[in-house]
């Protein structure tokens, strides 16, 4: 359906938050001849809007800081953009249609965009406020963390997800006299991507580079030294283990306090509909710091569909509105490359399929269900995976071809064209390609 325009050509658009949903919103804004022609962006950080995806080679020392920055200042201005920088918004008021920074500042607005992200869930542990204890979420955490490694010492890493092991290798490899240790409260790694033997081989890797991987780890407490420093941590086992530091990076909490303060619908973030609208129509949240039917979002993939549906509405061009769809997950850890989508454990319905090359560090599991992908699993060797994501979408019947499903495209094609010329080919192909590729492979029904 269309869409009527939020904002016309002469109203006060505000967005607050500098951050990626924010830059990315204002660069498809500002190429909308229907765009509002004044828009004010408010962050809380000093630093123009950069890439926090980079924070980790930044850390690891394999860029620059600048090599970060998604559009300088000079960029805002040349689009006509006003960007204030280094002020928190700390009062909304609906009724008037105005906003108040920590600075005093007031500003008032025709339609506001709460883009506000995230900051990092510490866990309800005693000791989580002492000092030494740090997040990993912006450039002033990456300068914090790479002093640490500098310095020296026992760091403690508290998550083992995406976010926990960059941190811990970027530690290590920008220390020389470092101890890292990650401590991850599930039996595997990454285990909301990753199955029980990619998640090994990840375990086994970095334990190789000299990480001290504990997964089973129940954080109890943290416990300081005479000065209120952070000194030890104490699991719940019994363990304890020596810490100069602790990095925090064990999931999100959306910042939804200043809709909650303003008397905006939340519940674990700023309720939005399809057209990213907040319970009041004059307000739109975006990212991180919303939610939308139940789900709130830590993924870069989702949150850019909802910057293209929330530039449309407020330029009143066509939209379909936000809905979630499935999404893949493609990662890069320590020179490890994973991707992942669906299911990582397997149903009693799921046929699995599993290939592991292991001299040259390979591995690919797949779960069928009536011949259609519904789940895969790749370590190393991505390079089919979004293949299989295109199959999974189209729910592809692939019975025909499950023999060549686990080495690609170009193997399912030869049976495919094989198959279209004789009715026996596609059998002997299929028993060929199993045959080519049987010593790296396993395959059993779950």
């Amino acid at each position: 359906m269309e869409t009527t325009s939020r904002c016309s050509s002469n109203d006060h658009l505000v967005v607050i938050g500098n951050g990626m949903a924010s830059h990315r919103l204002i660069e498809a804004l500002v190429k909308q001849p229907t765009r509002p022609q004044r828009i004010t962006v408010i962050g809380a950080e000093p630093s123009p809007a950069y890439n926090r995806i980079l924070l980790s080679p930044l850390l690891a020392g394999e860029m620059q800081q600048e090599a970060l920055t998604l559009r300088d200042t000079q960029w805002y201005a040349e689009q006509g953009v006003t960007l204030i920088l280094g002020e928190k918004v700390e009062m909304l008021d609906r009724a008037r249609q105005t906003l108040t920074t920590d600075s005093g500042r007031s500003l008032d607005y025709d339609h506001l965009v709460i883009a506000t992200g995230s900051r990092p869930a510490l866990p309800n542990v005693p000791g989580i406020e002492l000092e030494g204890v740090h997040g990993f979420r912006d450039l002033q955490d990456a300068e914090s963390l790479e002093a640490i490694a500098q310095k020296g010492g026992d760091a403690v890493v508290i998550g083992g997800g995406l976010l926990g092991l960059e941190a811990a290798e970027g530690l290590r490899k920008r220390g020389s006299d470092i101890k890292v240790s990650v401590l991850q409260r599930s039996e595997r790694l990454m285990n909301r991507q990753l199955d029980v033997t990619a998640a090994h081989l990840l375990k086994d890797t970095l334990t190789q580079r000299g990480l001290q991987i504990i997964t089973g780890a129940q954080l109890a407490r943290l416990e300081s030294d005479a000065l209120g420093r952070v000194a030890k941590v104490h699991l719940a086992d019994g363990r304890q283990l020596n810490a100069s530091s602790v990095i925090v990076a064990a999931g999100i909490t959306p910042n939804a306090e200043l809709g909650r303060q303003a008397g905006l619908r939340t519940d674990r973030a700023i309720v939005v509909d399809e057209w990213l609208t907040t319970s009041d129509p004059a307000v739109s949240a975006l990212g991180e710091c919303c939610q939308f039917d139940g789900t709130t979002y830590g993924l870069v993939e989702p949150i850019w569909r909802q910057v293209e549906v929330l530039a449309a509405t407020l330029c009143g061009t066509h939209t379909q509105g936000y809905a979630d769809a499935p999404s893949a997950t493609k990662l890069k850890i320590s020179g490890v490359a994973l991707y992942a989508f669906g299911p990582t454990e397997a149903s009693a319905e799921h046929e699995v399929l599993n290939y592991h090359d292991i001299e040259r560090g390979d591995y690919r599991r797949l779960l069928l269900r009536d011949g259609q992908i519904e789940g895969a699993v790749l370590y190393g060797d991505t390079s089919q995976g979004p293949w299989y994501f295109e199959q999974a979408l189209a729910g592809t019947d692939l019975n025909a071809y499950r023999q060549a499903l686990l080495f690609g495209v170009a193997d399912v094609e030869v049976l495919r064209e094989a198959s279209q010329h004789s009715p026996d080919s596609s059998e002997l192909s299929s028993k060929q390609s199993s045959s080519k590729h049987s010593s790296h492979t396993t395959s059993e029904a779950a």
